[in-house]
């Protein structure tokens, strides 16, 4: 039954008043052909205390149902009215616009109307947003403004002012010109919004209730007959049974039919009793008081009407409006009991406590009306205890109350924009990047600036790209991170020309890495023993290249110098020594022998950054000889270094750099890289809890650990598979158990934004390099194809197409195709080993 309920669904966010709010609030509440305007102020002296000041103001049927400019520049009047009369009108105060009719809602501050009802038929509005309009006549009056903060409706402002007296007010109920309830569900069950934790209001625009038949087998002839003279026939079909818009009515057409049928009024009519509108709800709350007084109430009505009625004729007429009534007290209360149901059901409760706020002139006026409604509500609901609070301030209250909330939520929402803005790059900041990393290129390639720049500009002493001719079994050694692999690649030459591996992954222990050089080479080449052995190759000699992604200084093909460690590694001995003639001596010591032939940077592993590319040998000033070309390794991961980039480092960059284990180098990689980028997820996340901008301002004690944000977990909270109930269960890992919705919200916020700074910073390095290439060749326009490796561009879900956009963007006269290596380094490591040995033999010969 609860299913049939929601014909229409609207989504409201109310949120919680345990902080304390106050100030001045401005409260529009409309609803019917009079509207109020609220001057709520709520202080905060120990204890919240509300005081109320308010205006009514009449909406005329011309406007009901003229244009809707019209309609929205009288409202703007009136609220001017408002505010010269109590002095603020020079104040721009938060608005909180309780708008009760069917709407859909995105956002707090936006309502789109889906249809009029209670008479309303004003053009221009069904279909846009109410708020817009009421925004645009304000404007155009310009002689006062006020910031409209949150729309709501009636219902739920209702809701909020009970609750704000009952903190057991969980649904809200409106019975009067129209009818509508809401209630607090559970997230989970609200499939048309994003995450499960925690509950939102739904406003159930329960009116149109039966619109697709469901309450067909309960409708009379005289329900028909409302709608058919209705101003929406069709729709809004539980609210014209029940609601005091049409319960009058109903007792007129009864009154008509049964005295045609010579029942009452000896078989007479009179012209008054067969005009619609006749006959108001009222009436019949008149004709239902005191007994006595009922009777006296309901022969003053028949006359008014034309009529000569006798004592049976009142007493028939009172049965009429009781058995009217009671139909839609006892509707209401049906409905209300799927709702507690509901409740209790999600709350998994043997019996439920719980308030309803009730408001509406049916509700508040009719002297049987609600007792009826508790009485049936009991009787149908016994494992419910249910309070029934009276509305006393309307909606206007809660409306105020949210507003107040939703203005201390926006203002923290302005603070955490502030805040992760400086992560933000426009298109001036990254061609400004692209620029000074060209001058750094330029600086490195230079002899005379070289040993001052930060991207140094390393020969690879890689001059050729293999040509097919290149056959055998090699050996690759990928060393880049806290795991590394060991390959045997098999080339095979001409027209059924391949390359097959096979690998296996090796990790390295932290006091490998934290002790000597001599402890760390000696792992590496017992791992490399044990390959051979599961290829069951043990004791071959074979070819190898060196895959070592690591700062280096290379003379030739064979040497690489360790200018420094990166990455976590600390191992003493190695840095200015050959990595070579380390590994070659850890070889020696294990007594067995391999022929490195080559030592090569990865140029973009996992936990680092850097770049290669074939530049022009004339630009190479370290190296003699000006013909052909020569693949640079940039290691650009230092870019920055030199306070390049300073002003687009922020606070949590210098955290992040402060407590590395290189303070004040690989600037760069820093910024960019995955080794560091949970980090600065989790000093930004520090940062609003301490403020009080996430997680209540609670924090916990893992969140505080260095290290625990790991950057896979960018990548698992911005899949766009993952729902937030997965990213809150990251969120508990941490130790944040209570986070909430709207924490996980921010939490995927404040990843995207530092996942997309990072991925821009690298695309405008990456542009620089292909400009660079391209006015090397003298090219008004270059084609060229980009290898990527990494964990963070492979597995991040939006990292790449971010990078793309931005080497788009800065670099127009560059069509760059990007291809993702499927292989990692290795592959290209043995390769280069290949042609490096097609090489020597061919020197030989």
């Amino acid at each position: 039954m609860f299913f049939l309920l929601c014909s229409i669904f609207e989504y409201v966010c109310v949120f919680s008043l345990t902080l304390p709010e106050k100030g001045d609030f401005l409260a529009l509440d409309l609803g019917g052909t009079n509207f109020r305007v609220l001057l709520v102020k709520v202080s905060d002296n120990g204890k919240q205390k509300v005081e109320m000041e308010n205006q009514i103001y009449a909406i005329t049927e011309e406007l009901m149902r003229g244009s809707g400019e019209e309609l929205f520049d009288h409202i703007a009047e009136c609220l001017a009215n408002f505010l010269e009369k109590l002095g603020i009108k020079n104040q721009k105060l938060p608005l909180g616009f309780t708008f009760s009719f069917p709407c859909q809602q995105t956002k707090l501050d936006e309502s789109i109307l889906v249809s009029w009802t209670k008479g309303f038929k004003s053009h221009g509005v069904e279909g846009r947003d109410v708020v817009s309009l009421l925004r645009k006549a304000i404007i155009k009056r310009g002689d006062f403004d006020i910031d409209i903060v949150s729309v709501i409706n009636d219902t739920v402002g209702t809701m909020m002012t009970c609750g704000y007296d009952d903190h057991h007010c969980e649904i809200g109920l409106i019975v009067g010109t129209g009818t509508n309830a809401c209630y607090m569900e559970e997230m989970r069950h609200l499939e048309l919004v994003e995450g499960d934790e925690g509950r939102m209001c739904v406003n159930m625009e329960w009116g149109a209730f039966g619109d697709d038949g469901a309450l067909d087998d309960l409708r009379t002839d005289f329900d028909q007959e409302i709608d058919a003279g209705s101003l929406n026939p069709g729709k809004q079909l539980f609210e014209k049974m029940i609601s005091g818009m049409y319960m009058g009515e109903l007792v007129r057409l009864i009154l008509v039919k049964m005295a045609k049928e010579d029942m009452v009024f000896q078989g007479h009519t009179t012209p008054d009793l067969v005009t619609n509108g006749q006959l108001q709800t009222s009436f019949v709350s008149a004709i239902e008081n005191d007994k006595l007084v009922g009777l006296v109430s309901a022969e003053k009505m028949l006359r008014g009407l034309g009529l000569d009625p006798s004592v049976e004729d009142c007493v028939a007429t009172r049965r009429v409006c009781q058995v009217v009534s009671t139909r839609a007290a006892h509707l209401c209360a049906a409905t209300l009991a799927a709702v507690l149901r509901q409740i209790r059901d999600n709350k998994a409760a043997e019996r439920l406590r719980t308030t309803i706020g009730v408001d509406g002139s049916v509700y508040k006026n009719h002297p049987q009306f609600a007792r009826r409604l508790h009485k049936m509500v009991r009787r149908l609901v016994p494992d419910c205890d249910v309070r029934f609070l009276r509305s006393e301030d309307g909606s206007g209250k809660g409306a105020a109350m949210v507003t107040a909330v939703a203005f201390r939520l926006a203002i923290q929402h302005a603070e955490r924009q502030r805040i992760l803005d400086a992560l933000r790059l426009s298109q001036e900041q990254l061609l400004d990047v692209k620029r000074r990393m060209g001058e750094e290129m330029n600086r490195g390639l230079a002899k005379e600036s070289h040993d001052q720049a930060t991207v140094k500009m390393l020969p690879t002493f890689v001059r050729s790209m293999p040509d097919g001719t290149e056959s055998g079994e090699f050996l690759a050694l990928d060393l880049g991170g806290t795991n590394f692999r060991v390959l045997l690649v098999r080339v095979r030459r001409g027209k059924r020309r391949s390359v097959e591996m096979h690998n296996k992954i090796y990790s390295i222990p932290q006091e490998a890495m934290q002790g000597t050089g001599e402890e760390l080479f000696d792992h590496i080449v017992h791992c490399i023993a044990d390959f051979l052995e599961y290829m069951g190759m043990k004791g071959a000699s074979l070819p190898l290249g060196f895959t070592f992604s690591f700062p280096c200084h290379q003379s030739k093909l064979d040497q690489g110098i360790l200018l420094k460690w990166t990455k976590g590694f600390k191992a003493t001995g190695c840095e200015g020594e050959d990595v070579v003639t380390l590994l070659k001596d850890a070889i020696y010591r294990r007594e067995f022998d391999l022929d490195v032939v080559a030592v090569v940077n990865d140029t973009s592993q996992s936990t680092g950054t850097n770049v290669c590319y074939m530049e022009e040998m004339q630009n190479m000033e370290l190296l003699d000889g000006s013909e052909g070309k020569m693949c640079v390794n940039m290691e650009w991961g230092a870019f920055g270094d030199h306070g390049e980039l300073d002003d687009f480092s922020t606070d949590f960059d210098k955290a992040v750099d402060e407590h590395s284990a290189n303070p004040g180098k690989q600037t760069y990689e820093k910024m960019i890289s995955g080794m560091y980028l949970g980090e600065i997820v989790r000093n930004i996340l520090l940062e609003f809890t301490t403020k009080g901008l996430l997680f209540r301002g609670k924090l916990s004690e893992r969140l505080k650990t260095r290290g625990i944000f790991e950057t896979k977990f960018l990548s698992q909270i911005e899949s766009d598979r993952l729902a937030l109930r997965q990213v809150r269960s990251i969120l508990q890992h941490l130790g944040l158990t209570s986070s909430t919705c709207d924490d996980s919200i921010l939490v995927k916020e404040v990843c995207s934004v530092v996942a997309c700074r990072a991925a821009q910073l690298c695309g405008a390095g990456l542009a620089a390099v292909v400009d660079k290439i391209r006015q090397n060749r003298n090219l008004p326009e270059l084609k060229i194809t980009v290898g990527v490796d990494g964990t963070l561009y492979k597995l991040h879900p939006h990292f790449s197409n971010f990078m793309h956009e931005t080497v788009r963007d800065l670099a127009p006269q560059c069509k760059v195709t990007f291809i993702q290596s499927e292989d990692g380094s290795g592959k290209g490591a043995a390769l280069i080993t290949a042609v490096a040995c097609r090489i020597r033999d061919a020197g030989q010969r």
